[in-house]
């Protein structure tokens, strides 16, 4: 016994050393994602988990050196509005805790609406889908609760994860509120997509002090969750069709709400009005035929269009997002060969989607940000290119995961 806990203090003790080590990534092609764009031949500098130094010729006696020899670096990307962390197998029930549906346990309240639901409470950073994404580079993600059948319109909330391993805790500031609008959420409301508003107005008013007959949509807590996010809280409205999103921006600015706009398929039609107002869209670079009748307006342009009207974009896969979201970066790529500025395509996954979400410690390499990068073995929105190193609070990540451990136990032996 005595011996065990001497292995574990020393174990400790050697975590320790390893979290705090200094690292110097010597002769690197930096894509800062910052005002000053990307640094040939450059140092960074990473020291107590931050970004402590960027420049040429950079001296630290007590760094460990990491020669990049002229490879890329990036900050970390991102993951999209995924369930990295909520969802391991899909089709086991006891491993998809991103959906909250009441009525495939108890009684359903009719149009209930729990706006208090937060996935973060369910959120497992040891999850064994988190380092297959890792691996390729991904050190962030948005846990967004999704509308399932027999759910409420209001999906609930959720917030930024940081995918090391270990932190439980979401960024400050990046608690966001889900809403489900257009023919996609029409189910959850009496199949019409007018009864959305009806059902948001009603929530509202409620929240505000409003009585009514009956049954009423939220609860004590809800109505408590929702007063925080009508004094200018931040709202993800999944919307697709060019006049819903019309009607999401007007709802917004009527009852105080900062919303960000997801899926955003016809979004190009009305890019004016998004940059007029700035809010945000993230898209799925890869959709280009409509799925159902609110995305007859896809474009592979969509990003491109959006971007150069002024809208401040970020990407997120529209399907399997969470074990799919490594390939985002691809998706990246996708949209500059479609006319988006490459500088714009690496931000799309990094620093903004930081900025939308209020983390403003990640996103970029500058003096003072985290310590989350990426070496990469060549052009980071190249499908043929290879995350070599990563980094996540300074602290260097294992390159080993479920697919490369099969990989390696099915490869042909040489």
């Amino acid at each position: 016994m005595i011996r065990r806990a001497i292995v574990l203090a020393l174990g400790c003790a050697l975590s320790a050393q390893v979290l705090a080590e200094t690292v110097l990534i010597r002769g690197a092609r930096v894509h800062t994602v910052d005002t000053v764009g990307t640094l040939d031949d450059t140092d960074v500098l990473v020291r107590d988990g931050k970004i402590a130094q960027v420049g040429k010729a950079i001296v630290a006696a007590d760094a460990r050196v990491v020669e990049a020899k002229g490879r890329p670096l990036t900050p970390g990307l991102f993951g999209g509005l995924t369930a990295l962390g909520l969802e391991d197998v899909s089709a086991e029930i006891g491993t998809v805790d991103q959906a909250y549906t009441p009525g495939a346990v108890v009684p359903a309240q009719p149009m209930g609406l729990r706006p208090e639901f937060d996935v973060a409470y369910a959120y497992n950073p040891a999850s064994m889908v988190i380092p297959v994404q890792v691996v390729e580079g991904v050190t962030f993600t948005m846990l967004a609760p999704s509308a399932a059948p027999g759910g409420p319109l209001i999906g609930g909330q959720g917030g930024l994860a940081t995918l090391d391993g270990h932190s439980i805790d979401l960024a400050p500031g990046s608690k966001s509120l889900f809403v489900a609008l257009g023919s996609g959420a029409s189910p959850l409301t009496g199949n019409s997509r007018a009864a959305q508003y009806m059902l948001l107005d009603q929530a509202i008013r409620e929240t505000r002090g409003a009585l009514f007959e009956g049954e009423r949509l939220l609860t004590v807590a809800g109505r408590e969750t929702m007063a925080k996010y009508l004094a200018g809280g931040r709202v993800v409205f999944y919307v697709d069709r060019a006049i819903d999103i019309r009607r999401a921006l007007a709802f917004a600015k009527k009852n105080g709400l900062k919303p960000v706009i997801a899926g955003g398929v016809e979004a190009w039609q009305v890019a004016a009005e998004l940059a007029a107002a700035k809010v945000p869209v993230l898209v799925d670079p890869l959709v280009n035929l409509p799925g159902n009748f609110d995305q007859f307006g896809a474009t592979l342009e969509n990003a491109a269009r959006l971007q150069q009207a002024g809208v401040t974009v970020a990407f997120s896969i529209s399907g399997d997002a969470s074990h799919m979201a490594r390939k985002l970066r691809q998706t990246a790529g996708n949209a500059v060969a479609n006319g988006l500025p490459w500088d714009a395509g690496l931000a799309a996954i990094t620093a903004n989607p930081a900025a939308i979400f209020g983390a403003t410690d990640r996103g970029r390499i500058a003096v003072g940000q985290r310590a989350d990068l990426v070496l990469w073995s060549g052009d980071p929105l190249d499908v043929t290119s290879l995350a070599e190193k990563v980094w996540i609070g300074g602290d260097a990540q294992s390159m080993v995961s479920r697919q490369t451990l099969l990989r390696d136990r099915y490869a042909p032996k040489r």
